[in-house]
C-alpha cells in the first residue's frame, strides 16, 4: 500500500510560528556511478490545499512515480514552492569521504542552494551535524511528508538529467537508462569498457574490477 505524504509535521511546525520549514532529502545512494544527489523545498503555511498547490495531492516519494510524473510535478515544484535548492557530490568526493557524508554535503549544498534561509530541516532519516540549523529527522520521511517527497522528485530529476548528458560523454554503460544504477546493461558495460571517471571506485563492485586490473597489468 502507497503511502500517502501529509503537511502534518509541517503544520505543527507553522502552528508554533515556524514558519519557514524546509524538506529535504537525499537520492542517488545506490548507483555505482554519477553524484549523490539531495533536494530541499520550502512549502508556504497552507491551512488547506487551493487550486495553486492542488499538485500536492499527487506527490510521493520519487521511487514511487513514474519519470513522467516526477518531470511534472517538479516543475509546479520550483514554480509554487517558497525556496528550493539541489546539491550533486561528485563520485571522486564519495570516494574520498564516503556515501553517508557525501549525502550530508548534498544536503548542505540543497539547502544553501534556496533564495530563503529555512528556521527548521524536516530530513528523512538523517541528520547533518554541520547545520545549526533545527532539526527534525523522520524514518521514511519522503514517504510521509509532503515536504520531503517534493525535495526527493526535484532532487531525483534534477540527478536524472545529468545522468542522461553523462551517456553521451561515456557511452556504452547505458547511463540513459539506468541512471549509474547497477542494472544488467550496466554491468555488461562495465565488463566491456572497464569503469569510467564517473563511476564510484569505493563501491565493492568497481573496486574489486579495479584491483582485478591492476593485478593484470602488473
Amino acid at each position: 500500500m502507497v503511502t500517502v505524504p501529509s503537511l502534518k509535521f509541517e503544520r505543527a511546525l507553522w502552528g508554533d510560528g515556524v514558519a519557514l520549514v524546509a524538506g529535504v532529502d537525499e537520492v542517488g545512494r545506490a548507483p555505482l556511478a554519477g553524484p549523490v544527489g539531495a533536494g530541499a523545498v520550502i512549502l508556504p503555511p497552507l491551512p488547506r490545499l487551493n487550486r495553486r498547490y492542488a499538485f500536492l495531492r499527487h506527490v510521493r516519494d520519487s521511487k514511487q512515480l513514474t519519470a513522467q510524473a516526477r518531470e511534472e510535478l517538479s516543475g509546479y515544484i520550483w514554480e509554487h514552492a517558497l525556496a528550493a535548492g539541489v546539491g550533486l557530490v561528485s563520485s571522486t568526493c564519495i570516494d574520498r569521504i564516503g556515501i553517508a557524508e557525501a549525502s550530508r554535503q548534498a544536503m548542505l549544498l540543497a539547502i544553501g542552494e534556496m533564495s530563503v534561509r529555512p528556521q527548521h530541516l524536516l530530513i528523512d532519516a538523517f541528520r547533518i551535524p554541520a547545520c545549526r540549523l533545527p532539526q527534525t529527522n523522520v524514518i521514511d520521511g519522503d514517504e510521509k511528508i509532503a515536504s520531503i517527497s517534493c525535495a526527493s522528485i526535484i532532487a531525483k530529476v534534477h540527478r536524472d538529467r545529468m545522468m542522461r548528458g553523462e551517456d553521451e560523454t561515456y557511452p556504452g554503460y547505458g547511463f540513459v537508462r539506468n541512471k549509474g544504477y547497477p542494472t544488467r546493461e550496466h554491468f555488461a558495460g562495465l565488463n566491456a569498457l572497464g569503469p569510467c571517471p564517473l563511476h564510484r571506485r569505493s563501491f565493492a563492485p568497481i573496486r574489486e574490477m579495479v584491483a582485478g586490473l591492476a593485478a593484470l597489468s602488473s
